[in-house]
This record gives C-alpha cells, structure tokens and sequence, in this order.
C-alpha cells in the first residue's frame, strides 16, 4: 500500500516529537540522578574531612589555621574542641545543587517547546504550500474548461454553419450564441491579466471624481440583456442623494460585473431576484448586492477573497470560474481606498457589501445626475 505524502509527513513529524520528548525526559532524569549523586557523594567527603581534620588536630593542634584554611567546608567548634561542618557552607552547596536541578527542569520544557514551536512553524508552511498546490491544480483545471468549452461551442457553431444552409434567423441565433462564447472567454482572460496586473503590482487604477448612482446605472444597462437571459431578475433600489466617489470605472465595472456574475451563478435555476441598492452612511458611500442563492458558509466567508480558492473540486464543481472573480473585487476596491464584506442574507442567500469613502467635493453636473437617477 503506497501511503500520500500527507501520512508520510505527520509520521514522521509524531516520530520526530515523539524522539524530542523521550530525549529531553531522559537528558532531565539523568541530569537530576548526576546532581543527586554528586551531591551524596561530596556530602559524603566532608564528613570524611571532618573525621580527618579532628584525627589531625588531636596529634598536632598547630593545624587548626591551616586545615581551616584548606577546608573552607569547615569549622572549629571552641566549645566541643573539634571541627564540624560548616552549617552555612553546606546550606549554600545544597542550594547551588538545587538551582542546578531547577535550570535544567526549565531548559527541558523550553527547548521542547522551541523545537515543537519550529516543528509546527514548518508543518504550516508545508500545509499553506500544499494548499497553494492544491488552489494551483483547481485553478488549471478550471481555467482549461473555461477556455476548452467555449472554444469547442464556437467550433461547432462555425462547422455547422459551414457545412449547411443556414436560414437568416439561425445565422443571428448562431453569431449571438458565438458573441456570448467570446464574450467569456474575454471575461476569463480579463480576470488573468487583472490579478497578474495586481500580483505584480504594475499598475494602479487612476482614481477619478464619478457620481456613483450615474456609474452603476452605465454599468448594469450593459450587463442587463446579458443577466436576464440567465434568469436574473434586477431590482436597482438608487440613492436618492448624489454619491460622490473616487474610482477608476473600468476597475469599478469589473467589481459589479463579478458580483453580478457570482450573484447569478449561484442561484437556483429559474427566476434569480438580484438586488442592487445603493446608500450612504454619514461619510460612507455602499453599494449592496444581494441574492436569494445557496448562501455561503461562515466558515468560508474569510476565504473567498482570496486568490485561487474555490470550495471543492474542480472535479465534481458544476459553477463556472477560476476563483479570481472575489480576489479581484477585494483587491480592486482596497486599491481604490475601500474595502467590501459578506453577510448572509435574509430570508437566505447573500449579501456583498462595498464602502468606498464620500468625496467631498460635488459638482452641479453630478447633482443633477443623481436626481435624475433617483427619479
């Protein structure tokens, strides 16, 4: 049975721990019996010096300042007429000992600890790259069938087209379905060369003064025919005071379209209500998209933003993507000062939340486009 690199590392990371922990019991067992030992047998050989020092004085007592002095262990006791051991000397020993034994019952844990703390610093690194492999495998499978898919429908489309006599109404039903292809295989690629642009962070968008409810409208006009042949059913609640934003439209247009696509996507077939409302909050201007789909787990709400990642296989995944469509609305919409969240949303499905700051500044011209838009 051959065993996934997986097993084979968390083996060998227990063995590892395993080995660090029965060796550093046995480095503090081992120091412990040294010092104990060394410490009876000094102990030991003081009390042998006494005996000595004693049997010395009592044959010569013109000694005592000498044994004294090679003895610093002991002491003479004017009063018995002997030596005896130095009750201080031996205190101060005994403690010297014991703070020994105290150092190294600390340094064991602690080098445990620096070892495990390095052991799970790598664990981390070989997790966070084995995911990155696995978003890397997603991604190339997915970005296969995005362009694999559309490039096979326009083969057919034009092989058919060529080989019959096609009537003029299927020749517009035929270039229509050839427009939609291309048109996602331009969306596809658009998303690519955007993260790659962020990932290596050449360019910047070019922020410009824009009236929010005058860009959104632009927007989902374009995008409109597209979501409702998809079953969206749009719902655009506009603010009825002007939104004076900082943005680069193009950036701006990416956002929206990707929240737009991520809100159709994942709803149930059928009719799909899709809400856009746009508010503001005191210096805070928000523009909410909301559906009525699947709804997203709160435990992958932190991660959707990020790059690559999409919640299972691309092996058994029915949505369309290659995970950079969330990345770049977040990446984007810091680049313009902002920031975006997900909730859920009521009674179920989501709900994506963009703030961008108010400009302060307001022209007449875009006053008079909100109201227009309002009305």
């Amino acid at each position: 049975m051959k065993l996934s690199s997986q097993t084979v590392t968390r083996v060998t990371f227990s063995l590892i721990i395993l080995f660090v922990l029965a060796q550093v019991l046995w480095w503090i067992i081992f120091q412990h019996r040294y010092i104990t030992q060394t410490s009876e047998r000094t102990l030991t050989e003081w009390r042998q010096e006494v005996i000595s020092a004693n049997a010395l004085y009592t044959q010569q007592s013109e000694f005592k300042e000498t044994l004294l002095a090679g003895f610093p262990h002991l002491k003479f006791d004017e009063l018995e007429g002997k030596f005896v051991l130095d009750n201080l000397a031996v205190e101060t020993f005994i403690n010297e000992q014991n703070r020994l034994l105290r150092m190294f019952a600390y340094e064991g844990p602690f080098f445990v600890l620096v070892v495990l703390s390095g052991l799970a610093i790598i664990a981390l690194n070989l997790r966070t790259e084995r995911e990155l492999k696995r978003r890397q495998q997603n991604f190339l499978s997915a970005i296969t069938h995005e362009f694999k898919t559309p490039m096979s429908t326009l083969r057919l489309l034009i092989e058919t087209a060529l080989m019959r006599n096609l009537s003029s109404e299927k020749q517009r039903d035929y270039l229509r379905r050839m427009d939609s292809e291309l048109e996602r295989l331009e969306q596809t690629s658009e998303q690519v060369l955007a993260s790659a642009r962020l990932e290596q962070g050449k360019t910047a968008p070019i922020l410009e003064p824009l009236e929010l409810n005058s860009v959104v409208q632009g927007i989902i006009g374009k995008a409109r025919p597209g979501l409702e042949t998809r079953g969206a059913r749009l719902s655009i609640d506009y603010s009825p005071e002007a939104l004076p934003v900082s943005i680069e439209e193009n950036a701006f247009a990416l956002i929206l379209n990707n929240l737009l696509d991520n809100a159709v996507k994942y709803s149930p077939e059928g009719e799909k209500p899709i809400g856009v409302r746009l508010e503001r909050q005191h210096d805070l201007i928000m523009l909410h998209v909301e559906d009525q789909g699947m709804g997203i787990d709160e435990n992958e709400r932190k991660r959707i933003f990020e790059r690559f990642y999409r919640v299972g296989s691309e092996m058994t995944r029915s949505s369309k993507g290659v995970g950079l469509g969330l990345h770049l609305v977040k990446s984007l919409t810091e680049a313009m000062n902002g920031w975006v969240k997900v909730e859920a949303n009521t009674p179920r499905g989501s709900r994506f939340t963009l703030v961008l700051p108010r400009r302060v500044s307001l022209t007449e011209t875009e006053a008079s486009l909100s109201l227009g838009n309002a009305t």
